[in-house]
């Protein structure tokens, strides 16, 4: 088994040493340098074979890479080589945008847990399309999901442009395309989760999709990534939505602006969206729930706050079909990613 299991826990060691979104960015450079030498070939062919069925997508296991930790795709292949069934990038934006101010990533070790208020900082999509396309992981049968969203300056009234934008620069390189309508990071985002707001935006992709299918051959899934600080009512509105307008899958969830299960502790009050084991049950009541009001119709991404194997396999038992990692990851390292394959393999045996 690869080095990389072991030598994580001490380059953790050194890395939180350091401020997080520098940390961030050399572990992305480092694993990138492994990649190219080999190092993490082993952990891509460990990961055992427990395939499902995702969105009308074939996974080889349940366990992918969250959006957020590639916003501009240019370490694909490196991150699907750790072992996951399939990978997600963004989110990315029409426009380049650097985002707020720093610092905006903030660790809180005690809970093991992030917040961020990034707000969505990349290089554009022309740019992201460029690193999508090098990249080797869909030609050697990886599922790529591409997360799009809108511009800070953009105003809300306008957002569904941006997204048909996004949605018509991405679609002949996805797998799937997922709709990030739920950062706290971006001023009024979340408003598109209401009920009028998002049967508009829906019905505009679903007519551009349905354009582009016909001009690419083929059909690509579309997604959409919702908070975890929804109520019961706007979570039944949210589901009784999405079939009508062609979603193929929810991604739930996004990060948190709670503060319940961390006050007091050091960056509590930073503003922002705080993922890490704190989200896990509320992103488990929003699963579930969903699959009630859905039934089957839909597939569901559980994500947020999956710390070990057990976490993967309650997200799994909630009613998801497949799960995500990421703050998991800066605290983990990549032998996250198959504790979690075996734990959904054993839920799903």
């Amino acid at each position: 088994m690869s080095i990389l299991f072991h030598a994580y826990p001490l380059a953790r060691r050194a890395l939180f040493a350091m401020d997080a979104e520098t940390a961030h960015d050399i572990t992305l450079k480092s694993l990138q340098r492994a990649y190219e030498c080999g190092a993490t070939r082993a952990l891509l062919h460990a990961a055992p074979l427990a395939p499902v069925n995702v969105m009308g997508l074939r996974l080889p296991n349940a366990v992918g890479l969250a959006a957020g930790l590639d916003k501009n795709g240019a370490y694909i292949d490196a991150l699907g080589n750790l072992g996951f069934g399939f990978v997600e990038v963004g989110t990315v934006t029409p426009r380049p945008q650097p985002g707020n101010p720093k610092p905006r990533l903030f660790r809180l070790p005690s809970a093991n847990a992030l917040i961020n208020r990034l707000g969505f900082n990349n290089l554009g999509l022309d740019a992201f399309i460029a690193n999508v396309t090098r990249s080797q992981w869909r030609a050697r049968g990886g599922v790529l999901g591409l997360n799009i969203g809108k511009n800070a300056d953009t105003p809300i009234a306008q957002a569904a442009d941006d997204y048909l934008k996004g949605l018509r620069g991405v679609y002949a390189h996805a797998d799937y395309v997922t709709v990030n309508i739920s950062s706290p990071n971006t001023q009024n985002l979340r408003s598109l989760q209401g009920g009028d707001e998002l049967g508009d935006l829906l019905s505009r992709l679903q007519d551009a999709r349905k354009a582009l299918a016909d001009t690419h051959g083929r059909h690509v899934p579309l997604a959409v990534k919702i908070a975890p600080d929804l109520t019961d009512d706007q979570v039944d509105a949210i589901a009784d939505i999405l079939p009508r307008h062609g979603v193929d899958g929810i991604i739930a969830t996004n990060t948190t602006l709670s503060r319940q299960a961390v006050a007091g502790l050091p960056h509590a009050d930073e503003a922002g969206g705080l993922s890490g084991p704190p989200v896990h049950e509320l992103s488990l009541a929003v699963i579930a729930r969903l699959r009630q009001r859905l039934g089957s119709a839909l597939s569901i991404i559980g994500v947020g706050g999956i710390h070990n194997g057990r976490h993967a396999a309650e997200k799994i038992a909630a009613g998801a079909n497949a799960v995500q990692l990421y703050t998991g990851l800066i605290y983990r390292g990549p032998a996250l990613v198959h504790e979690c394959v075996r734990a959904t393999a054993v839920r799903a045996g």
